[in-house]
């Protein structure tokens, strides 16, 4: 029997027609060509779009308080430079252990009240391998997820290859139903979020803990969004509300209030050495640069003592709610730092920052789907420290003008 023979796949149309989706749904990403002016955040250099540099003011950075300005971080890290020189030569089983991250795990520790603190790459990894690693390990474990959780956690729990219960967003009522209609026996893991990013509210953690300790089931707490930025050392919300002894693992990243780069996760001396054993993306993975870490570490080490930087960026992040507010622009309601701006289109949350950079030399990405969901599209503000009153104002003008432009619908 002679097969009729299949015309060869087009794999360049099927890459092609994947890009042309997302154009057509007005959520394809550009990245901004840009610059950070070295000890002047947010100021910045753009060279997309015309010739030589132009000058902008960055309102979108995860640096929430411009500590990879710093002038301590930035020192640490060239003296470890011409000290170490700049890579870490591998693995930490192979290349060994720099010192650098022996004190920064101690620091991170002791930062969180726990035994013991591992790094990784990056808070992506350290989600995803954790999480991964720790329910294959609990054989039947079921892993109770906020249905906001970061990619990185829900990659983790698919990766694990265990059961999941996805409970509504903050609700408790859905979590306990979802935990009470398991077997006593079985092993639970609740993987939740302090500071929600994109909404910027905050768990009810000691709430959560609760449930857990009634449940008998494990906690996973990702700070990201918060580490930093909240406690008197920086130690975030589980600092804040004095719950962190409660908390199986803490886990967080140096990419955002500490400004440079790299993921982590503090729980006691056994959970550490069981994710340093088992899971791949820790084992088979290059070790952060020592120059990293020992930026890293001086940023960890000063916002434990000063909380300047923190209620710098607090003041500031209300001063721009309260003045969108007052112009009748649609600021959602946002308990922390995030000071998210509600368009509800993806393509015209794109047009408004293109003409903010275009025009106003302001940088503001927009979100859109999968990060929000569709019909939330929205501009995501940081407002920093050095972010003064003269900016704001000027920033809530150009969005005023660009509503008007665009016939946005501003808040009742």
């Amino acid at each position: 029997m002679i097969r009729e023979a299949k015309p060869a796949i087009d794999y360049a149309r099927v890459f092609s027609q994947a890009i042309d989706r997302l154009h057509a749904e007005g959520r394809y990403r550009v990245f901004i060509d840009i610059l950070r002016n070295k000890g002047a955040f947010p100021n910045a250099r753009c060279f997309a779009g015309h010739n030589g540099p132009k000058p902008i003011t960055v309102w979108c950075s995860n640096d929430y308080l411009a500590m990879g300005q710093h002038p301590k971080v930035i020192a640490a890290m060239e003296e470890a430079l011409h000290d170490v020189g700049a890579g870490s030569g591998g693995t930490r089983n192979i290349g060994g252990n720099t010192h650098y991250h022996v004190d920064l795990e101690h620091e991170l520790a002791d930062l969180h009240g726990k035994e013991a603190a591992l790094l990784f790459t990056s808070g992506y990894v350290s989600n995803e391998a954790t999480l991964s690693t720790i329910a294959k390990l609990l054989p039947g474990c079921i892993i109770f997820s906020d249905e906001l959780n970061h990619a990185s956690m829900i990659a983790g729990i698919r990766n694990s290859g265990c059961e999941k219960r996805v409970f509504r967003h903050n609700d408790l009522a859905h979590l306990e139903e979802l935990l009470a209609a398991e077997e006593e026996g079985v092993p639970k893991l609740i993987a939740f979020e302090s500071v929600y990013s994109m909404d910027g509210d905050v768990a009810p953690i000691h709430a959560i803990c609760d449930l857990a300790d009634k449940y008998n089931a494990l906690t996973y707490l990702d700070e990201v969004h918060a580490v930093g930025m909240y406690g008197t050392r920086g130690g975030g919300i589980s600092e804040r509300d004095e719950c962190a002894s409660r908390l199986t693992i803490v886990e967080g990243t140096l990419g955002k209030a500490f400004g440079v780069m790299g993921g982590y996760i503090a729980t006691d001396r056994t959970i550490v050495d069981v994710i340093r054993s088992y899971a791949p993306g820790f084992i088979f993975t290059t070790s952060l640069s020592p120059v990293l870490v020992a930026g890293a570490l001086a940023s960890v080490r000063h916002l434990k003592g000063s909380c300047e930087e923190r209620d710098g960026q607090q003041a500031a992040a209300a001063r721009l709610k309260a003045m969108f507010d007052a112009a009748g622009l649609p600021v959602m309601d946002s308990t922390t730092h995030i000071v998210p701006l509600m368009v509800g289109d993806p393509v015209k949350a794109k047009k408004i920052s293109d003409i903010l950079l275009a025009e106003y030399g302001v940088y503001v990405q927009p979100i859109n789907y999968p990060t929000v969901p569709r019909g939330t599209e929205r501009l995501r503000f940081t407002p920093g420290p050095a972010h003064d009153e003269a900016m704001m104002r000027d920033l809530t003008a150009a969005l005023c003008e660009i509503w008007g432009r665009l016939e946005l619908r501003l808040a009742a």
